[in-house]
């Protein structure tokens, strides 16, 4: 008998790899070390806020922002430490969330198809799909660019050269906490983005989908928590538009672009209050404006 979870067969490997993963973790109370408290914190920030969130979802997804070709490359490794695919991968099923975002067996990971399949089930199953002709639909501009088709390739790389590097200069507890632990503590703060963050916590815009604003999963996941604003207004580079909505993410934008690299950020619309569900002037938020897709053909 064929074990499956929702209709879907286990993806082995998966099923291997997460579980080596967070079986290694259940060591870091055994193995603290100030330094390897450390390291985890640096690499969290590097691989989840740099990696994923600034790189991986706001830059290579949405378009939010452009940085020049050999600093998206070395970012795009930053991504590749937290251990979620490679870029093109990453990419490609994002947009497809965005297309079907909420609709049952059709988005890859909504809550309608159960929280913990949305959290973590579509991770370790077999979704059916042929990966190749996926990122060339979701992503052709990244399958057309042989640096990024590379890097795609070898996305498991640079966590099995970091974690060598960890023990060669700390030993075991520099590991745990530094590639093991972080991984587990980045893994979940991601897949509960895609998990609560469709499930509990206020809407701030009126979108055709149950994305949410959940402040504990904005802390978290560096300002990708605020996802309720992200899908009314997609290709902001800003997530937390009020002043208690941290996005962490975002003020590492305004670094870059301070400093110069970071060139055509995307902002909200000025007549972005009037969508508003509580808008202040008291009067009907205006409809949510169709959003238009990226992809497919036409991202530049």
């Amino acid at each position: 008998m064929t074990l499956r979870w929702n209709g879907k067969k286990f993806d082995w490997v998966n099923v291997t790899y997460f579980g080596v993963v967070h079986a290694f973790a259940l060591a870091a109370p055994w193995t603290f070390s100030w330094a390897g408290l450390g390291w985890l914190l640096f690499f969290y920030w590097l691989s989840a806020s740099v990696g994923i969130c600034l790189t991986f979802h706001r830059m290579l997804t949405h378009r939010g922002f452009a940085v020049p070709k050999p600093v998206e490359y070395f970012l795009t490794v930053c991504g590749m430490l937290a251990s979620e695919g490679g870029a093109i991968t990453w990419v490609a099923m994002h947009r497809m969330h965005h297309q079907f975002s909420d609709r049952p067996q059709k988005d890859l990971h909504t809550p309608k198809d159960g929280f913990w399949w949305s959290h973590i089930g579509w991770v370790v199953c077999d979704i059916g799909w042929d990966r190749r002709e996926m990122e060339q639909k979701w992503a052709p501009e990244m399958v057309a660019d042989p640096v990024h088709n590379a890097l795609n390739r070898l996305h498991v790389y640079p966590n099995i050269f970091l974690g060598l590097a960890l023990f060669a200069a700390g030993g075991w507890s520099w590991v745990i906490w530094g590639v093991f632990l972080r991984l587990v503590v980045n893994l979940h703060a991601t897949w509960f983005v895609n998990s609560a963050a469709h499930t509990w916590g206020y809407r701030t815009y009126d979108t055709p989908e149950g994305s949410t604003n959940l402040w504990w999963v904005g802390l978290i996941a560096w300002g990708e928590g605020w996802h309720n604003n992200h899908h009314a207004f997609q290709r902001s580079a800003r997530h937390g538009l009020r002043w208690w909505e941290l996005d962490l993410t975002w003020w590492t934008i305004r670094a870059l672009s301070a400093l110069g690299i970071a060139r055509n950020i995307q902002g909200l619309p000025q007549n972005h209050e009037q969508f508003r569900l509580d808008r202040r002037d008291g009067a009907k938020p205006l409809p949510m404006p169709e959003v238009v897709e990226l992809p497919a053909a036409d991202v530049a």
